[in-house]
């Protein structure tokens, strides 16, 4: 598997829930599959099949985020030098052509990216039209509603 690329932020919430479903979650849904266990026939028992259900859930996703950290590339974007081209982690500061609107974005990982707080995938239509470019480059991005041009005012190391 190629290396999936990631903020040092997003590195430290993967870690920060790993650590969280190995230490919290699977002792309490262990205990539930103990005190579940003690009420007799597990059949029909519901308390037992939903506390199987949720540790299933659990170890499905500590697998994946142990999956997901090993094959991390963790990017500092601070330790890259400024450039003024757009870079994985930078944020970029557009002006939309057509209305003068300002927006900015972050360019993160996949799992990192998070719309409403300006999180956007390195693998999103607009981040794959802005890196490598520079500040005061038109960018066209293919957007759903037709093709919108943005102008680079910044790109930040933050």
């Amino acid at each position: 598997m190629n290396r999936v690329p990631m903020t040092v932020r997003g590195e430290q919430v993967l870690r920060e829930e790993l650590e969280r479903l190995k230490k919290v979650e699977r002792p309490r849904i262990t205990q539930a599959i103990a005190e579940a266990r003690e009420h007799g026939d597990l059949k029909e028992n519901a308390e037992y099949h939903a506390a199987r259900e949720q540790q299933s859930f659990a170890e499905g996703r500590i697998k994946e985020l142990e999956h997901k950290l090993s094959h991390a590339q963790i990017i500092d974007v601070t330790t890259i030098p400024v450039t003024g081209k757009v870079v994985f982690g930078a944020t970029v500061t557009l002006i939309d052509v057509e209305d003068d609107r300002t927006l900015a974005y972050r360019i993160v990982g996949e799992d990192e990216a998070d719309a409403k707080a300006n999180l956007i995938s390195v693998n999103s239509p607009i981040a794959r039209a802005l890196v490598g470019k520079a500040e005061g480059d038109e960018v066209t991005v293919n957007a759903p509603g037709g093709d919108v041009i943005y102008e680079i005012e910044a790109v930040e190391h933050l």
